[in-house]
């Protein structure tokens, strides 16, 4: 289990411009980077055992920050 925030910014540092800019222009990619956001620290603090959650639960964030996030790259590609 990794214990590493996955902050978009750490995930794709060479498009951070364009993040901020899309954060900035469009809303709905503002609203997918902060549901984004929202996962990745729920998956945090599960991991760190702030939180506890059930694995399933866990596993099903997880597979939620992955749709998103292949989501976003996406929209910062094109």
């Amino acid at each position: 289990m990794s214990n590493t925030p996955h902050e978009l910014a750490e995930e794709f540092p060479e498009l951070a411009d364009r993040i901020h800019e899309l954060k900035v222009s469009n809303p709905h990619f503002a609203r997918l980077a902060d549901e984004y956001h929202d996962v990745n620290r729920h998956i945090h603090r599960h991991e760190s055992g702030i939180q506890p959650a059930s694995e399933t639960h866990e596993t099903e964030l997880r597979k939620r920050r992955i749709v998103l996030k292949d989501e976003i790259y996406a929209m910062l590609k094109s």
